[in-house]
């Protein structure tokens, strides 16, 4: 009986110290992240049959549980990874919404300027100083795209940084979970029971490697985790860890990737794979917030640059140049800017192979104050014509246009002649890639994914055209590269960016900026009436537009208009027209050579000879002429920089549906919603990660509460065995003093 009796004490002291044991570790652990109370398991000892019955022999300790629930695990996880590239996102996007939407540092403030300079010059031609102002704003605009575009590079340049941090500690995370897996295998193995610690280590890892990037795993039979990235690549298999690496990516070596290396190869991930954690915050960041921010941004940049150039290098400077001025080293344009950048594919076949972009020159798209837009497409050599008061037939017949306007097209079926019109811009905030499977080429533009190809629009050729005109840039295809044995490849692709380092590249002309006599303030023709007409009649001052042909300067080159019965007989200084002249009038748009009499229509007819177009009204009276010649020592003339000026107003952008100011203000309001928005969605994110917190907590986290009261019952239990020991021992003393 004593036997027994000691025994059993002996076992109840040993569970009760395990006890013990467990709940003084838990109590020490209390603020250990990832650590999961645990308790012990007991079970009742095998009972001895006796003649009374079956007898207990005590208890025993079987294992020490954790209190672990996985479905809540996966949960907080899940959450957090979530919570944590939100909380990436609004960190870096929060930069670029107070970049842009401050009243100083933004770009508002210097668009505005600039135009006002235009204004003043229009007011004051023939004063240098209006010019040295213009210039100043000019400058001052394009140092403030200068600037905006830098701080984005930064933020590109920060983003690598980030990522090449970001993922060096996921790689460690990696390598760590690898190595607990292996300590994990061997314990279990060794004495058949949960490696609790090592467990609650491994699961701490797990939840720290979700905050950089979003994983999945699976416990093998062993007792191992295999964690998985992205649609199932390994990350870790059992005891090996395969690593990420970021470096240039193909298609674009200014952009850092994300490559897996594993024992058996390495390669480039699309970045879609990588969700979640810090990884996928700034992955996303980049692609849906900051490459829209600097392609967006280099749009505006290149919309003024294009328009403004385009404009301006129709009129005439301060010192009666037009075109190209005497000095050779100045071009026409006002603002220089940079071709669209475009990049071959680093896994390209054949390394020789060149693409080149350049820019369309902008047509003018709108008629009649803006009451019709046009757009002529040279694949199918149709126009498409829409009403702001309603949709017109589309598309319009030659017919119909001729009714409507004089038209005027080159040969890639750019729109030159709008006498009512402006310039706008065709170019999109979109990067495009170009892809050649062997036969055809096909271009993608990435922001929405429309394509484009050369078998659905028999050729290259057609194809150029068609992004020509759609997209507003020329691309030279691969197959007239240089040299000329380059030889495209199935496979290859090349990246082009029209926008991205506009705005880094923009300058003021340095001619222009250091002889402000050369700005084209005025218009190259002038307009004149007889001081001897004894009619009405008024000429209006004229206007010239793309491809016009300037009357040569003195007397020689005067177009002379003289009324006679009704009609204007046109002669240059007395002898007949050899040019022809397009007059408009009830029946249509009529081009007639300019020899004939061309038949004028009271209250007014409007005429255009050689792309110089003027108006005619009032009731001139027979032998009343009009002039048409070269705006010699035309200095005070402010007419260009009237129409200059106009642009800020019109429709310049989106082919024609935005104005500079809207396109740069949807710029910041886009910003300014991801910005709400990503805000709102991390705080409702972390919230339901600090509500799985709280509920992992209820449930695995140590009460000190309730470890107290575990301590004191595991010490009665041993007090009691303890005096169970010394009821056993006295017994056994008496047994042996009856043998005395």
């Amino acid at each position: 009986m004593s036997n027994g009796l000691f025994g059993i004490g002996i076992t109840g002291i040993s569970a009760a110290q395990v006890g013990l044991l467990v709940t003084g570790n838990n109590i020490a652990n209390v603020d250990t992240p990832g650590y999961n109370r645990q308790r012990i398991g007991q079970s009742n000892n095998i009972s001895i049959a006796t003649g009374s019955g079956y007898i207990g022999m005590g208890t025993r300790v079987d294992t020490v549980t954790r209190i672990y629930n996985q479905v809540i695990t996966d949960q907080i996880n899940q959450s957090q990874t979530k919570a944590s590239e939100l909380s990436k996102y609004y960190d870096q996007i929060k930069q670029i919404d107070n970049m842009l939407a401050d009243d100083k540092a933004g770009l508002s403030p210097t668009l505005q300027d600039l135009f006002k300079g235009v204004q003043t010059v229009a007011s004051n031609p023939a004063l240098t100083t209006s010019r040295d102002s213009l210039i100043s704003s000019a400058q001052t605009f394009s140092s403030r795209l200068q600037n905006l575009e830098s701080r984005l590079s930064s933020m590109y340049a920060g983003v690598n940084g980030q990522l090449e941090s970001t993922v060096s500690a996921i790689n460690s995370y990696a390598q760590q979970i690898a190595e607990l897996n292996e300590r994990i295998i061997v314990a279990q193995a060794a004495v058949n029971q949960p490696a609790n610690s090592l467990l609650d280590q491994r699961d701490q890892l797990v939840a720290e490697l979700n905050k950089e990037v979003a994983v999945t795993t699976v416990e093998e039979s062993n007792g191992a985790f295999s964690v998985f990235i992205g649609t199932g690549q390994q990350l870790v298999v059992g005891t090996r860890a395969n690593s990420l690496q970021v470096r240039p990516s193909a298609a674009d070596p200014q952009r850092m990737a994300i490559g897996l290396t594993t024992a058996t190869s390495s390669q480039e991930m699309p970045e879609y794979l990588f969700t979640g954690g810090n990884l996928g915050g700034l992955l996303s960041f980049r692609s849906e917030s900051l490459d829209k921010a600097a392609n967006a941004l280099g749009q505006v940049a290149v919309s003024v640059a294009l328009t403004f150039n385009a404009q301006h290098a129709l009129g005439q400077d301060m010192l009666g140049n037009i075109n190209v001025p005497a000095d050779a080293d100045f071009n026409a344009n006002f603002f220089n800017i940079s071709d669209p950048r475009v990049w071959p594919n680093a896994l390209n076949k054949d390394k020789t192979v060149e693409m080149t972009a350049s820019y369309v020159q902008p047509p003018p798209l709108v008629l009649n104050g803006g009451a019709f837009k046009m757009a002529y497409d040279s694949v199918s050599g149709t126009y498409t014509v829409s009403s702001a008061s309603g949709a017109a037939p589309s598309p319009w017949s030659d017919t119909n246009l001729n009714n409507l306007m004089q038209q005027v097209y080159d040969d890639t079926g750019t729109t030159l002649d709008m006498s009512s019109g402006h310039y706008a811009t065709n170019i999109t905030a979109s990067d495009y890639r170009v892809s050649y499977d062997g036969t055809d080429y096909t271009v993608t533009r990435l922001t929405d994914g429309a394509k484009w190809d050369s078998a659905t629009l028999g050729g290259v050729g057609p194809l150029a055209a068609k992004i020509a005109d759609s997209e507003g840039i020329n691309i030279r295809f691969p197959e007239l590269s240089v040299p000329a044995s380059a030889s495209p490849q199935p496979g290859d692709s090349f990246l082009i960016q029209p926008t991205r380092e506009i705005a880094r590249n923009i300058s003021v002309n340095k001619a222009l900026a250091a002889d402000t006599r050369l700005f084209a303030a005025g218009q190259p023709v002038r307009t004149g009436s007889a001081n001897a007409n004894t009619g009405s009649g008024v000429i209006s001052a004229g206007n010239v537009v793309a491809g016009y042909t300037a009357p040569t300067a003195g007397s020689t080159g005067t177009v002379k208009m003289t009324f006679n019965g009704g009609n204007l007989d046109f002669s240059v200084n007395g002898a007949g027209a050899t040019f022809d002249v397009t007059y408009t009038d009830a029946t249509g748009t009529h081009t007639v050579n300019g020899a004939s009499s061309i038949p004028y229509t009271n209250p007014s007819t409007k005429y255009t000879i050689n792309g110089i177009s003027f108006e005619i009204s009032g009731n001139p009276k027979d032998s009343d002429t009009f002039t048409l010649d070269r705006n010699t020592g035309g200095t005070s003339d402010g007419r260009n920089a009237n129409l200059l000026g106009q642009l800020q107003t019109q429709g310049t952008v989106d082919g024609g549906a935005s104005s500079y100011q809207a396109a740069y203000a949807r710029l910041v309001s886009n910003i300014g919603n991801k910005t709400r928005e990503v805000q709102v969605t991390r705080d409702a994110q972390q919230a339901l990660a600090d509500q799985g917190i709280s509920a992992r907590e209820a449930q695995s986290g140590v009460n000190l509460d309730e470890e107290a009261a575990n301590l004191l019952k595991f010490q009665q239990a041993y007090q009691a065995s303890a005096k169970m020991m010394t009821i056993a021992s006295e017994l056994f003393s008496t047994v042996l003093s009856i043998g005395r």
